[in-house]
């Protein structure tokens, strides 16, 4: 997969309000259950579990078996390869701006 089709993919997971809140949940709180993650939320378990598996299909979370329950936790590795991404355009719109403006002032 191309590394542009690659961030499509992570940041469509990343378009949901929903998906956000679990990410910033879990950035906060650490790993957490299905159960602690849907608490307050008005959102269902079988909602949440259907949000993290989409986060963990595109590699944002994991999860890992304690007891009864499945315990989620984030991928910093691939959250930081997405802002990395991120830097990488930013950079190319600023490249493109100082370009422009040299252009229209010159």
């Amino acid at each position: 997969m191309s590394r542009s089709r690659n961030a499509a993919v992570l940041f469509a997971a990343l378009g949901d309000a929903t998906r956000l809140s679990l990410l910033r949940r879990l950035s906060v709180d650490g790993p957490l259950s299905i159960t602690r993650l849907s608490e307050g939320t008005g959102v269902t378990r079988q909602a949440i579990t259907k949000h993290l598996n989409t986060l963990g299909n595109v590699g944002l979370v994991r999860h890992a078996r304690r007891g009864r329950e499945r315990v989620w936790e984030l991928e910093r590795k691939r959250l930081e390869k997405a802002r990395a991404y991120l830097d990488q355009v930013a950079a190319q719109w600023d490249a493109a701006a100082l370009r422009l403006k040299a252009f229209v002032e010159g």
